[in-house]
Formats: structure tokens, sequence, C-alpha cells
């Protein structure tokens, strides 16, 4: 296994031309990638509790099962997976910058496919019926999401910022009232590649 990385960015690539297990295969690789990468970050850096830690980690992983299962069902199947992590700023210079590493940057993850239908909500099913929640659980989690058109298809982006501790939350101070309020709508086309774009929470 590669050494943590936290200080630079990274990309993984999949390239999907079956299918067959395609769900498990996207979350076991983004799962290895973040392992890789020390996402979201050591504990005495982040200041995240293990349980904390492992539920971001879960929310990533449940954020890609949805988008790859929506280009399965409504997109003729996902044909490409990308794990990008931002870089961050190192923490100190030299020696002091190795021994003290600060959290892991924000994550943006693509799903590509053929179609050029964009997405969006859809009234939900009836009460037991399985369908027309995998957007609304993207929007809960992703702090951002979006499509970027293509020659041959599409590509359905989410951004995923780097967690922070309940109790840092709990001090903070309030949020302003409304999602978003102050950028452009969730779904929105920032530049291709872009991280950080313009539908931060």
């Amino acid at each position: 296994m590669s050494e943590p990385v936290r200080s630079r960015g990274q990309i993984r690539r999949l390239v999907l031309r079956s299918p067959e297990s395609v769900v498990a295969r996207c979350r076991d690789f983004c799962r290895v990638a973040l392992t890789d990468w020390d996402w979201p970050g050591p504990p005495e850096a982040t200041g995240l509790t293990a349980e904390e830690r492992d539920l971001a980690i879960e929310d990533v992983l449940l954020v890609v099962s949805e988008a790859v299962t929506n280009a399965c069902l409504h997109a003729g199947g996902p044909t490409e997976l990308v794990i990008r992590l931002a870089p961050t700023e190192p923490r100190g210079t030299g020696a002091e910058s190795d021994a003290a590493p600060g959290p892991a940057g924000d994550l943006r993850i693509e799903v590509s496919d053929r179609s050029s239908r964009i997405p969006g909500f859809r009234p939900r099913g009836a009460p037991g019926q399985p369908g027309g929640n995998g957007l609304i659980v993207i929007d809960r989690l992703a702090r951002a999401w979006g499509s970027v058109p293509g020659e041959d298809g599409k590509s359905f982006w989410m951004e995923v910022a780097t967690p922070v501790p309940a109790a840092t939350r709990r001090t903070a101070a309030p949020r302003a009232a409304g999602r978003g309020a102050s950028g452009p709508r969730r779904g929105d086309s920032p530049a291709p590649g872009s991280l950080g774009g313009p539908h931060g929470r």
C-alpha cells in the first residue's frame, strides 16, 4: 500500500466495461483510494472520533453507490469512475511539515455515462416502494453536485467536504439560513475538472 497522501492532489480512475457487480466494484475502488490517502486525515489533525471518521467514509461510499446505481437505472450504465483528492496546504515547513500532517483535502467524485439526460429530482414512489431517493441522498451528503456534458454522454459529479468534528460544529457560529442561498442552485455545471464549485452549502 502506498504512503498516505495529505498535502498534494491525487486522482484515481476506473474504466467500467462490464455491468457485473459494478456498484460493489466502484465502492471497493473508492475505499482503497480513501485508505491510501488516509482520508479524512489522522485523528490528531482532524479532531474526528473513530466513529465520525468511519461515518464520513461510509457517506462517501454511499454517494458513490447512489450515483452508480442511478447511472445503471437511467443512463445505460456507468462508463468511468473518477475520484479526486484536492490538494491541501502542508502544515509547517521541512521536517515540521512531515511530522505534523494536516487533514486530507476535499473529494470530487465523477461518474460518466453515455446518456445526455440531465439528472433531476423525481417524485418519490408510493410508501414502501423503492426508487426515487438516490438524488435526495446525494443532495444530503454531498456539498455540491451537478453534471458536465460530453461528446459521448455526460459526467455526473459530486463534491464531498472534509468532515468537521461534531464538537466543533456545536461551538461554531450559526450558519446563514438556507442551503446554498448565496450561490447558484445545485445541479448547475462548473468548469470541467474544477473542485470547490459554486454550489457550497
